[in-house]
């Protein structure tokens, strides 16, 4: 599995607008081949980003996501926060999954 993780400094009294923008978003990542899950994560502690995780089968399947019209029309200008609703640029991180367990599974 893949996972990727996009840190997002949301400004002060923006927070809904962000919330909000995840509620009302097109779904088009949901038809991607490989795609797993989107979460949207609120911090629990202030001053903290916003997370944005999305977990994919492979690499290979995020790439793609990447690089499609999907995700070009799902990142379009209309969807898109004004600059003053960040408290600076967001940062993506990039994991390849080790180890995984749940409940009632061994590590």
């Amino acid at each position: 599995m893949f996972v990727v993780m996009n840190r997002v400094p949301v400004a002060p009294g923006w927070e809904e607008a962000f919330e909000e923008r995840f509620r009302r978003r097109a779904g088009r990542i949901e038809a991607q081949p490989g795609f797993l899950r989107l979460q949207i994560l609120r911090p629990a502690s202030e001053g903290a980003p916003y997370v944005v995780l999305t977990c994919w089968r492979d690499r290979a399947a995020f790439e793609a996501w990447v690089g499609s019209e999907d995700f070009r029309a799902a990142h379009a200008g209309e969807h898109r926060l004004p600059p003053e609703a960040f408290r600076g640029q967001a940062r993506m991180e990039a994991f390849e999954v080790v180890q995984e367990a749940g409940p009632g599974e061994e590590a």
